[in-house]
């Protein structure tokens, strides 16, 4: 195998010779300036594996408010005895955070849905200041 690496010996190590006229040779190099989006791999067997994640910002002030009143009545529902109506709300709190995070707003099917959900939960949710201030939000959006 010597012949096919350039003669730089029966793997003794990186920099111990054996090349032309005793001269140590420098131990190979690997240089990797920006690498976005990628996965390396070294070695025989290993393996390389990559998730990229965006995260979007939102696209305006108004997108920007209401994601972070979704965060705040997410916080607050943790204090709240569940029931199915919370169930469905923080689902779509859950699912409009992904939205914004990934496209920078909500849909207007999603703002709908919000809406709803907001409703069924009842008066309870909607007199929080997080709740109000989402009901605020997606109700402002919804005006355009």
């Amino acid at each position: 195998m010597a012949a096919a690496d350039g003669g730089t010996g029966g793997g003794s190590g990186a920099g111990t010779g054996g090349g032309s006229g005793g001269e140590a040779q420098p131990p190979p190099e690997v240089r990797i300036g920006t690498a976005n989006n990628s996965a390396f791999n070294f070695g025989a067997h290993g393996t390389a594996n990559t998730t990229n994640v965006t995260d979007a910002a939102p696209q305006d002030a108004a997108q920007h408010e209401l994601l972070e009143a979704v965060h705040a009545l997410r916080q607050d529902l943790e204090r709240f005895v569940a029931t199915e109506d919370t169930r469905v709300l923080d689902a779509e709190l859950v699912a409009a955070e992904e939205e914004i995070g990934t496209s920078g707003a909500a849909s207007r099917t999603r703002l709908e849905r919000l809406r709803d959900a907001l409703a069924a939960a009842g008066t309870a949710v909607t007199a929080l200041g997080s709740g109000a201030a989402v009901g605020e939000s997606v109700a402002a959006l919804l005006r355009g």
